[in-house]
């Protein structure tokens, strides 16, 4: 199917080798939100993907809950970052299925309190030096993470919002 794309649109080939990964969940939590989205290359077609706020329950869910010992993920925190930055709101829904899915919250309900509760003590134990040396390689001007501490992520969590 690939190849006949890109033939049809006179893409040119190459010998590079490119790697893609992809994960299908094929049983995602439920309580997601989804919106058509358009996409023009190769060619126009839409495609159904999860709505930013159940992208972000899905990232939330990542750094609180993330099965890595000792290890983080700085792109986790990167994303938290972006999330807040661009006012986009948390779907409180799909977070508490993801964390109730996982076993990772085993309660009945889960308030915007206990989330607010969750990422303090979480920024409380986070080892800054480890979350900028990870995620540094993707950033284009490193300057920008020497705010990245436990007081400007408390501040960050002070403009989330829920949906």
């Amino acid at each position: 199917m690939l190849k006949s794309i890109i033939k049809q649109e006179g893409i040119k080939t190459t010998n590079k080798t490119i790697k893609i990964k992809i994960e299908v969940d094929r049983l995602p939590p439920l309580g997601f939100e989804t919106e058509n989205k358009l996409l023009t290359r190769p060619f126009s077609f839409y495609v159904n993907c999860f709505d930013k706020p159940s992208l972000f329950a899905g990232k939330m869910h990542a750094l609180l809950f993330r099965k890595w010992k000792n290890r983080v993920k700085g792109r986790d925190w990167y994303d938290f970052e972006w999330y807040i930055k661009k006012g986009i709101p948390l779907d409180l829904h799909h977070f508490t299925q993801r964390a109730k899915d996982t076993g990772d919250w085993t309660e009945a309900e889960l308030a915007k309190e206990d989330i607010l509760i969750l990422l303090r003590e979480k920024f409380k134990a986070a080892s800054f030096d480890q979350i900028k040396a990870d995620v540094i390689s993707f950033i284009k001007n490193e300057n920008v993470l020497a705010i990245w501490s436990e007081q400007y992520f408390n501040d960050l969590l002070e403009k989330l919002q829920f949906k």
